[in-house]
């Protein structure tokens, strides 16, 4: 079943002319509980390779493509396009649009190591031990517009995937929660 097959159906007035139509209550949310998204014996890290799409994965890891919204879902992406890793020529064309052409090596902003405090210490792709600073603050890294937005195309390209054993207790337990 596909995602908005899922939900429940509302009669909606479209053209507003009295002609009420049944279609899905697409303003229903659901959100992980918090026990699940945290369970990490529930999910998989997951690289996404270059050009691969939530549809990609979905077939790859269950079987069916029309899944991708588990995909989605179970990484809070809410918005396919900006907050799923971009292909190279998508990216270049992306830097361009946002910040102007010759302007992708421009300064986005200074950075240098944080002397104390707490670090998540997660991988290469962790930054946390950074903090943002001025530029005459010692010594501080440069930080282009493309390293900043290659370090997000970087954050989106690692994501969970729930494991495919619990999938079908996962979609039971969306059809209960998107049904209340």
């Amino acid at each position: 079943m596909a995602y908005f097959e899922r939900f429940p159906l509302m009669a909606y007035d479209v053209a507003s002319d009295g002609n009420y139509k049944l279609l899905p209550d697409i303003l229903r949310r659901v959100k992980l509980r918090t026990g699940i998204r945290t369970g990490t014996f529930l999910f998989d890290n997951y690289d996404i390779k270059d050009g691969e799409n939530p549809e990609d994965i979905a077939f790859k890891l269950y079987g069916d493509a029309e899944y991708h919204w588990v995909v989605l879902m179970t990484n809070n992406v809410t918005d396919r396009y900006y907050q799923w890793p971009l292909t190279q020529p998508q990216f270049q064309e992306h830097l361009e649009d946002k910040y102007g052409a010759g302007n992708e090596d421009s300064v986005h902003h200074y950075e240098k190591t944080q002397d104390s405090g707490k670090t998540s210490s997660s991988g290469p792709n962790d930054f946390s031990h950074k903090v943002e600073c001025n530029s005459d603050d010692g010594d501080p890294d440069i930080i282009t517009n493309r390293i900043y937005e290659q370090r997000k195309q970087d954050e989106y390209r690692s994501i969970r995937i729930l494991d495919k054993r619990f999938l079908d207790t996962f979609l039971e337990e969306f059809d209960n929660l998107i049904a209340e």
